[in-house]
């Protein structure tokens, strides 16, 4: 699956954070949300995607939970764009 995430936006701290972005499959683009918790335990992310975008991926042929699996691994490894001027020092450790 050659799925493309772009942040869009990120408040919070290292700690936790709340994420609003877009990403792209089979060249559309969908909006998606996440919280992002790191330090004990390691770093987890929750996506979230909207029932309009759930119903538009299944029209596409593609299984959600697949979508949003692939979402969270990218997001996790840091596969990922940023806006200009966001650093991911901002808001991840290393």
């Amino acid at each position: 699956m050659d799925l493309k995430v772009h942040i869009n936006n990120i408040h919070g701290s290292q700690m936790a954070a709340k994420i609003n972005g877009i990403f792209t499959l089979n060249m559309q683009e969908f909006h998606f949300t996440a919280i992002a918790f790191g330090r004990i335990g390691g770093q987890n992310v929750g996506a979230k995607l909207s029932k309009i975008t759930e119903i538009e991926l299944e029209k596409l042929g593609y299984n959600v939970e697949e979508v949003i699996m692939t979402l969270q691994q990218n997001l996790l490894q840091g596969d990922l764009t940023l806006p200009e001027g966001l650093k991911r020092e901002s808001f991840v450790d290393d």
